[in-house]
């Protein structure tokens, strides 16, 4: 989140954010509630003061002017009630402003390009070429059911539209691809970590995910927990509520997961094949830096995210997203998207965002270094990749005429020597 002080300082800036990302943030009031707020207490302050003076001076009349102490006790009650009063509506004018706070989303960054949508990002860079054919290159769904690996209509059966079988030769790819892909992050210094795809409020709270986002998350209303959108949400909150030591800055988890988004408000998009699911695996890349070292930390990060499509071969392009396509908590963000012949475009293969101190200042994560009072640590994360999308590039870029599908020299090891996929 925010802090008042940025706020109060900063609320064009703000307003812009809310706009630019368009979102619904009430800023007007919070700056009302913080101007009634500081206003209650400077009077609350002074309504004490005067009972603190007033109660040692009963002490003093109890002694000599036994009526004077008695109608200033009378006085004191009143303060004391008038404090009561006063103390109660702060707490509801707090608790207002806490869920208003948590409802502002993050200011980008000043490199950050204006835009309002898609079409306002900005590529950066790009890797590889457009693969050519000798013919029509197919999908990733024909691909898939003709070489046995993906069951489209089985996973409708049993779940529902947006969910995915692999099988055979197809769940070893999925397997092979998480091996490899973790194996890179350990390469790149990530410790690998194993967390739960269940999370509480909090936690979901902590990254940002709630209360923005509550539509589109699995919540089990029962106990109070949620299917995980992305293993985000438990690695960065596993040191929620911490305060480290700056040189054990940065810290860098990767971590494999499912993943589970309802999509609401994508009905109709996308519904063939795997390209919009509503559960995928991931292997995420999460850091916590020192503020200092955020914007350099941000540009490793992705360079890591990207290492994984160029030694698979992949071509793709790397975006910076402009202010009205980044997400709600996001400062500063790139997408890489990676090209899928079979469809002519490139699909997002990967998100990394700089959420500068945003998610630590909701989850109370904060570093100290021994020469100033601790601050907020800044956090990061990208996807190194998700799985679905990295197929079907896989699928329909290393697709052959015969239907058989060539695999990456790298992913070979992983797959028993195995050089092609064929019915």
């Amino acid at each position: 989140m925010l802090s008042l002080d940025f706020i109060r300082e900063n609320p064009e800036a703000v307003r812009r954010a809310v706009a630019d990302k368009h979102d619904a943030a009430d800023v007007d009031r919070i700056l009302a509630l913080d101007s009634s707020r500081r206003s209650k207490l400077t009077e609350v302050e002074a309504l004490k003061a005067e009972r603190n003076a007033g109660s040692k001076e009963v002490g003093r009349l109890m002694k000599e002017k036994r009526d004077e102490a008695e109608k200033l006790k009378s006085r004191m009650k009143e303060l004391g009630d008038k404090v009561a009063a006063i103390e109660k509506e702060l707490a509801a004018t707090q608790e207002e402003l806490d869920g208003l706070l948590l409802r502002v989303p993050n200011v980008p960054d000043d490199s950050v390009p204006a835009g309002a949508g898609a079409e306002g990002n900005v590529e950066v860079r790009s890797w590889g070429q457009k693969p050519e054919f000798s013919f029509q290159p197919k999908a990733h769904w024909d691909i898939g059911e003709a070489l046995g690996i993906l069951d489209f209509p089985r996973a409708t059966k049993i779940s529902g539209h947006g969910f995915t079988v692999f099988k055979g030769l197809g769940a070893r790819l999925e397997r092979a691809l998480i091996a490899y892909m973790l194996d890179l992050a350990a390469k790149a210094g990530y410790t690998e970590v194993a967390v739960p795809y269940l999370v509480n409020r909090a936690s979901m709270t902590g990254t940002g995910q709630l209360p923005k986002l509550e539509e589109d998350m699995y919540k089990l209303a029962a106990d109070e927990l949620y299917l995980i959108p992305t293993a985000e949400v438990p690695v960065t909150n596993l040191h929620a509520g911490e305060t480290l030591q700056a040189e054990a800055l940065p810290l860098k988890y990767c971590c494999y997961s499912a993943c589970f988004r309802r999509e609401a408000g994508s009905y109709g998009k996308d519904t063939r094949g795997m390209i919009r699911v509503h559960q995928f695996d991931k292997v995420e890349l999460v850091k916590i830096v020192r503020e200092e070292d955020s914007p350099a930390e941000h540009e490793a990060l992705t360079a890591d995210a990207e290492r994984v499509l160029q030694s698979l071969g992949l071509h793709y392009r790397t975006m910076l997203l402009c202010r009205g396509d980044l997400s709600f908590a996001a400062a500063r963000c790139y997408d890489i998207e990676v090209w899928a012949p079979g469809q002519g475009r490139f699909l997002e293969v990967s998100s990394c965002s700089n959420f500068r101190d945003f998610q630590a200042r909701r989850m109370g994560l904060k570093y100290k270094d021994g020469q100033s009072k601790p601050r907020f640590c800044h956090t990061l994360n990208g996807s190194g990749t998700a799985l679905p999308r990295l197929v079907v590039a896989l699928l329909e870029t290393y697709q052959q005429a015969d239907g058989s599908v060539l695999l990456p020299e790298p992913l070979r090891p992983y797959l028993g020597g195995l050089e092609r996929i064929k019915s």
